[in-house]
């Protein structure tokens, strides 16, 4: 970042090769985590823009098809809601799929959705406020016999869960560098091809035919680069991650669950770095408040907790009113320092009395 300035694009001088060098590093360092080809790998400024490119960038192929109808979930993340009713809004059908009261979408729903002209199913592979982690095999066994492109958001999921997004039956997958301790403002599209074809997306922006004139703009060479160490160290590292994680669960729950709490989300299916849960008389704002000096604790995932709202997740989920609105989240990596658990169950404890 602070040496090397040469442009990935330039292909005259000593200085434009290394930085493609370095591109080209980083893009096999991404496409080994999810067993991809390197040029399938399309960078973008993350996982929002890359859900957009993904389900926007299908639609002109869906409108000549004749293909108009979308599949996604009621509890995907804004980045993919959002996207789908632009698509509504340009003549698209939508099929919204509820999940189970414990935050699970079910294959066999997700089989009696599709129809022919079904142009694309779009699930999460692990839900950002739950941690609920969703079947993605079932789905890709369910589309092993439909043509519809299969688009899994994983921003939460890239280099945790590894062989879920490693089906073949998947064709686009979106990650972003943060969520796997790499720079903010660089992610991917992982676009594989299907009997030797791409998928037939079209360029959101125009002007300079980069990333295979689906992402145009000069390549920012020191956060591509960022993407690619992190990859890798999240490949070589992700079970002891995850063990490490799931340590930390374990304490927080032997602290929390004399409180009675309520588990919002399937708790045998939910990641190791991830806890949502609501204390019965317990008001989720007054608990980030009391707890602001010990942990940070959200009431919603950190793209909605500004302004609060009922979370979509719960409410989809069918959850009582009480329940949604006294959730908290809590999420931890392998860097997080050891927590007082017993001192975030104390101060909870002291707001079920008051």
């Amino acid at each position: 970042m602070s040496e090397e300035f040469g442009n990935a694009g330039s292909r005259t001088h000593m200085f434009g090769q290394l930085a493609k060098d370095r591109v080209t590093r980083a893009r096999k360092e991404v496409a080994e985590v999810v067993d991809a080809q390197p040029d399938e790998v399309i960078f973008t400024s993350g996982a929002t823009e890359s859900n957009n490119l993904a389900l926007l960038g299908l639609a002109e192929y869906g409108s000549v098809t004749g293909k108009r109808h979308v599949i996604c979930s009621q509890i995907e993340h804004k980045a993919v809601l959002e996207p789908v009713e632009v698509l509504a809004k340009r003549g698209f059908e939508v099929t919204t799929l509820a999940p189970t009261s414990e935050g699970l979408i079910d294959p066999q729903d997700l089989a009696e959705a599709l129809r022919p002209d079904t142009l694309l199913v779009s699930i999460m592979a692990l839900n950002n406020e739950t941690g609920v982690i969703q079947p993605t095999e079932g789905f890709a066994e369910v589309l092993s016999g439909h043509v519809a492109f299969f688009h899994v958001d994983a921003a939460q999921a890239f280099g945790k869960l590894i062989e879920p997004l490693r089906l073949k039956r998947i064709d686009l997958i979106s990650i972003s560098g943060h969520k796997v301790y790499g720079p903010k403002g660089i992610g991917a599209l992982v676009a594989r091809r299907r009997r030797y074809k791409r998928p037939p997306l079209q360029p959101l922006m125009f002007g300079g035919g980069q990333e295979r004139g689906l992402r145009p703009g000069t390549l920012p060479v020191a956060l591509i680069a960022g993407l690619g160490l992190a990859s890798n160290l999240a490949l070589e590292e992700h079970a002891d991650r995850n063990r490490y994680c799931a340590t930390v669960k374990r304490e927080a729950l032997a602290a929390l669950e004399p409180l009675g709490i309520d588990h919002n989300g399937a708790r045998d299916a939910t990641a190791p770095h991830t806890l949502n849960f609501s204390v019965p008389g317990v008001d989720s704002e007054a608990a980030v408040v009391a707890l602001k000096d010990v942990v940070a604790i959200s009431n919603g995932s950190a793209c909605t907790s500004q302004t609060y709202k009922p979370s979509h997740v719960l409410t989809a989920a069918g959850l009582p009113s009480q329940q949604i609105s006294g959730a908290l989240r809590l999420s931890w990596s392998h860097l997080t320092p050891r927590v007082n658990w017993s001192q975030v169950a104390n101060r909870l404890e002291a707001l079920k009395n008051t």
